[in-house]
C-alpha cells in the first residue's frame, strides 16, 4: 500500500487538514456518501453538506452530528444557504457510489457553483475538487473545470492537479485551489 500516491480523497483530506489556516466554516459539495462530512464535521467548527439526492441526505441525517447542515439542494445554489466566509470547499463529483449511475454531476452546476465558491471562500481557504471522469459527463465536466482553473489569476489562486501516471480507465484527479 502506498503512503502518498492513494485515493485522492485520503490526498484531499491530508492537504485540507494540514494547509487551511482556519477551521470555522467548510462545505462539501457534493455529500453522497458522506465521508467528507464525517472529516470536515471533525475539523470545522460548522459544515454545510449540499446533494441533490434525498437519499444521500436522508441517509446522512441518521447520524446526528450536530454541526454539520444538510441541504438537498445542488451545490450551485451556494450563495442561496450560505452567508459567511467559508474556509474550506470539497468536491466529489461524478455519481454516488452505489447509487443510480444516471445520476451524476453536470458541469453546468459545477460551473456556477465553482464561480461562487471564489466568491464566499476566506483568504488563505482551499477548495478540493475530485474528479472522477469514467463516464461521458465525467469527462465533459473535465474539461470544462480544467480549462476554468487554469484561467484563474496566479495572483489570488494558486492552482495544482494532481493526477495518477500508471493506472489505466481513466483514473479521478484532484485538483486543488489555495486562495491567497
Amino acid at each position: 500500500m502506498y503512503r502518498y500516491v492513494t485515493d485522492v480523497s485520503k490526498l484531499s483530506h491530508y492537504i485540507v487538514k494540514n494547509f487551511c489556516i482556519n477551521f470555522n466554516v467548510a462545505v462539501d459539495a457534493t455529500l453522497g456518501n458522506g465521508y467528507d462530512s464525517d472529516f470536515l464535521s471533525k475539523n470545522f467548527a460548522k459544515v454545510y453538506a449540499f446533494d441533490i439526492q434525498k437519499c444521500a441526505v436522508d441517509k446522512y441525517t441518521e447520524k446526528n452530528i450536530d454541526n454539520v447542515y444538510l441541504i438537498n439542494d445542488s451545490h450551485e445554489y451556494f450563495s442561496k444557504y450560505i452567508n459567511e466566509k467559508v474556509d474550506c470547499i470539497m468536491y466529489n463529483l461524478g455519481f454516488l457510489p452505489g447509487g443510480d449511475k444516471k445520476v451524476t454531476t453536470r458541469w453546468e452546476s459545477t460551473l456556477k457553483s465553482l464561480e461562487d465558491a471564489l466568491n464566499i471562500i476566506d483568504e488563505g481557504a482551499i477548495v478540493s475538487i475530485a474528479l472522477y471522469r469514467g463516464h461521458e459527463e465525467g469527462k465533459k465536466e473535465e474539461e470544462i473545470v480544467i480549462n476554468y482553473v487554469e484561467k484563474l489569476p496566479k495572483n489570488k489562486y494558486g492552482v495544482m492537479i494532481h493526477s495518477f501516471a500508471n493506472r489505466d480507465n481513466n483514473p479521478p484527479i484532484l485538483i486543488i485551489i489555495e486562495k491567497k
